[in-house]
């Protein structure tokens, strides 16, 4: 691989300019060190979301210089939820200055969800907030590598904001090997070229990303014009639209004339993940009995096993925010799951003490006889 392209554009959609509002998404593409990084970001659209637009030109600057300045000891953690802890950490430190300048009174004024890819020699580091999509583009085809979160409907999503956010950031470690180009996008193209219902991307999306091949100011004005006309442009209702881009030189593209066009609906059972957790709940508990059992230490009634297998059952998932205008988010719980051993009894650890002081006594008696 020879090199890497990329490019970054973001579109103000009708919506905002019919309302006299300004954009609110955000994106950067940036090489530097030997990494080379596409964010992009969308900023909340809710009336109570006052600074979102600057939240999402942080978001896109404060991660694409994390990346860049610490690739390396990011990529090589073994611990994700601590890598993913962090970046929604540096992300609210530029917040926290974004709240003294504009005097604002909460977290919440910036939400915004985040996308990103990093790319450094063959290593590829890709995460994902909130709805959105990142594809990847290869000779096979083109195919979603992380998906839009959303809640019961597409007006709600996750945001880096949101309580316990970084358990709902997802993270992917890869390589480049069988990649032609990835793409990045918020929802406001996302929405033109995903069914979600299929998992089927729409051919277009291969095509702005073979824009890079004739390098990042021709590619930006064709994706530019891409958006203009066939989405941005499309509706006078269409929503701010980002796209970023990474094209890898010396690699096949796939054959346009052979990319689907339509794809059968996915299957899916009335089952949901609360269920699984009430009927998986029991079993828990009586797991987590016997192991404390054949450990020699019987978890008493109301406590570490009964915790956690409550957690299990009771465990409750985030409350995706709503983006659309006067709807507002409900709060995010979650049960505390009890990881503490049980104690062991005062008498006990009483006798343990008294005999290794009996011990020491004794040791010290035959020392002193045998230095006499």
């Amino acid at each position: 691989m020879s090199g890497i392209t990329v490019s970054a554009v973001t579109m103000m959609g009708q919506k905002h300019k019919g309302r006299g509002v300004p954009c609110e998404d955000s994106s950067i593409a940036v090489q530097r060190d030997g990494v080379s990084v596409v964010v992009v970001a969308d900023g909340a659209g809710s009336k109570q979301y006052t600074h979102a637009r600057f939240g999402s030109k942080s978001a896109c600057d404060t991660v694409s210089e994390l990346l860049i300045n610490y690739f390396d000891a990011l990529y090589y953690e073994n611990r994700e939820a601590a890598v993913r802890s962090l970046i929604i950490a540096a992300v609210h430190v530029g917040f926290a200055n974004l709240m003294e300048q504009h005097k604002l009174d909460t977290l919440d004024r910036l939400s915004c969800t985040l996308l990103f890819c990093a790319v450094k020699d063959r290593r590829v580091l890709i995460g994902h907030i909130g709805d959105g999509l990142i594809a990847c583009v290869s000779e096979s085809g083109v195919h979603p590598i992380t998906m839009p979160q959303n809640g019961t409907n597409a007006s709600s999503t996750y945001f880096v904001t949101a309580p316990h956010a970084a358990d709902y950031l997802r993270l992917i470690k890869t390589t480049t090997d069988d990649i032609h180009g990835i793409a990045l996008m918020t929802d406001g193209v996302q929405d033109s070229v995903y069914d979600e219902n299929s998992g089927l991307i729409k051919p277009v999306v291969a095509q702005m990303v073979e824009t890079a091949a004739q390098g990042r100011e021709k590619s930006e004005k064709d994706i530019e014009n891409i958006l203009s006309q066939f989405i941005v442009g499309a509706s006078n209702n269409s929503d701010d639209a980002s796209f970023g881009i990474l094209l890898f030189d010396g690699t096949k593209a796939p054959d346009k004339s052979k990319l689907p066009k339509s794809a059968d609906k996915f299957g899916r059972s009335q089952d949901t993940f609360r269920d699984l957790q009430n009927d998986f709940a029991p079993e828990y508990k009586k797991a987590k009995q016997i192991i404390a059992n054949c450990a020699g230490n019987p978890a008493p009634e109301g406590t570490a096993a009964d915790s956690e297998s409550e957690g299990v059952r009771e465990h409750a998932r985030a409350v995706p925010v709503r983006k659309n205008e006067n709807e507002s988010a409900a709060p995010e719980t979650k049960v505390k799951i009890d990881t503490n051993p049980p104690r062991k009894s005062s008498w006990l650890l009483k006798a343990v003490a008294l005999l290794e002081l009996i011990a020491i006594i004794v040791l010290l008696i035959k020392i002193f006889i045998l230095g006499g």
